[in-house]
């Protein structure tokens, strides 16, 4: 089913809606929980947590890109759930990606003088500007999490080749920030 369909059912509110998104989409999103959370059971109620929001929220919003939207609510219940179990203390995965990105991102000083929506303007334009590979590649690291070795096999690439692909973009993404004024 087609994700203008799986809208639909939402919005009409026939209760199918769950069933088929979750026949569509249970998978992935399980995979972007789990891979945030490292816990099985945490993943899960993120998943079924995100079923839910989007019943309570379709409508009156009407997603466009409706996987996109799901794997937001995920990835934000996922790191609620990572926030309340850590608190102070972060997975290993989760320092290695930050740790990755401090280096282009914003400090906390300058991101609180920036809305956050100008930073995300600034990343959707930045990544719009992409070659299709290397947006990929960047997304399945920093969205969805993905490992090196993952991504090298999905793409039948060397792990070498991502691992130099990843640098080149994160170089690039800060350049980009930094002639935006976005501080570093």
């Amino acid at each position: 089913m087609d994700d203008g369909k799986l809208v639909d059912l939402f919005w009409r509110r026939d209760e199918a809606a769950i069933n088929q998104t979750q026949a569509k989409y249970g998978k992935l999103l399980l995979r972007l929980a789990q891979r945030i959370t490292g816990n099985m059971e945490d993943a899960l109620e993120c998943v079924n947590d995100t079923y839910l929001a989007s019943w309570n929220a379709i409508p009156p919003e009407r997603p466009q890109y409706f996987f996109a939207y799901l794997s937001k609510i995920c990835r934000n219940l996922a790191f609620g759930v990572l926030d309340r179990r850590e608190a102070e203390k972060r997975s290993a995965t989760v320092v290695e990606l930050t740790q990755e990105l401090q280096q282009c991102l914003p400090d906390r000083m300058a991101e609180a003088r920036l809305e956050g929506r100008e930073i995300g303007d600034a990343l959707n334009r930045f990544l719009g500007a992409l070659k299709t590979e290397e947006r990929r590649i960047f997304l399945r690291r920093y969205w969805y999490g993905d490992s090196v070795v993952e991504i090298a096999s999905h793409f039948s690439a060397t792990q070498s080749k991502v691992k130099t692909q990843l640098h080149r973009t994160r170089e690039k993404l800060r350049k980009f920030l930094e002639q935006e004024g976005i501080g570093i």
